[in-house]
């Protein structure tokens, strides 16, 4: 499966279209790797996602097949890391 649309069945992000944005700015790592929205996403890969002002690194459990129930997205992901990002928006370089 994709990894944009693993993001969107297994809810970590609500939309596909975001997913793709997201993943295609460089935000999303598998392995440790920066990953594109094609990406084939397997069991036992660990994800590492930058989204909005947050950190998270996830262990693939399970790639359904098809659509996801509400409750079963914890059977797909398990959550090893999640923490906030703080950005310095004092800097001149970010600004520049």
């Amino acid at each position: 499966m994709r990894l944009d649309k693993f993001l969107k069945v297994s809810r970590i992000i609500k939309r596909r279209p975001i997913a793709k944005i997201v993943v295609d700015g460089g935000k999303a790592k598998l392995n440790g790797k920066v990953a594109k929205a094609s990406t084939e996403v397997k069991v036992g890969q660990i994800l590492e996602l930058e989204y909005f002002n947050k950190y998270f690194k996830f262990e693939i459990l399970e790639v359904p097949t098809g659509n996801v129930a509400k409750g079963r997205t914890s059977e797909l992901i398990n959550v090893l890391e999640s923490r906030g990002i703080t950005v310095d928006i004092d800097s001149e370089e970010d600004i520049f």
